[in-house]
C-alpha cells in the first residue's frame, strides 16, 4: 500500500459517520470506573498496612535481638584467680 492508497483509506475512514453509542453505556462505565477506583483504594491500604506491620515488626525485633551487638565469645574461658 503506497502513501495514495494510506491516504485514500485514511479519508474514508475520516468521512464515514462515528458509530451509535449505546444510551446506557455511560452509566455502565460510571458504575465499573467507581469499582476500579474502590478496589486500588482498598488495596493500596492494605498494602500500607502490611508495610506498617512489617516495619513494626522488624523494629520490635531489633530491640530484642540486637544483631548490631557482638556476642560474647566461647571460645576461650574465662581467666579466674591470677
Amino acid at each position: 500500500m503506497n502513501r495514495v492508497q494510506r491516504e485514500a483509506a485514511a479519508r474514508r475512514i475520516m468521512d464515514q459517520r462515528p458509530p451509535r453509542v449505546p444510551p446506557d453505556l455511560h452509566g455502565e462505565v460510571l458504575r465499573r470506573g467507581g469499582r476500579l477506583l474502590r478496589r486500588r483504594r482498598t488495596a493500596r491500604r492494605v498494602l500500607w498496612l502490611l508495610l506498617s506491620a512489617a516495619a513494626v515488626a522488624f523494629i520490635w525485633w531489633a530491640t530484642v535481638v540486637r544483631p548490631w551487638a557482638q556476642p560474647p565469645s566461647t571460645t576461650t574461658p574465662p581467666i579466674v584467680g591470677w
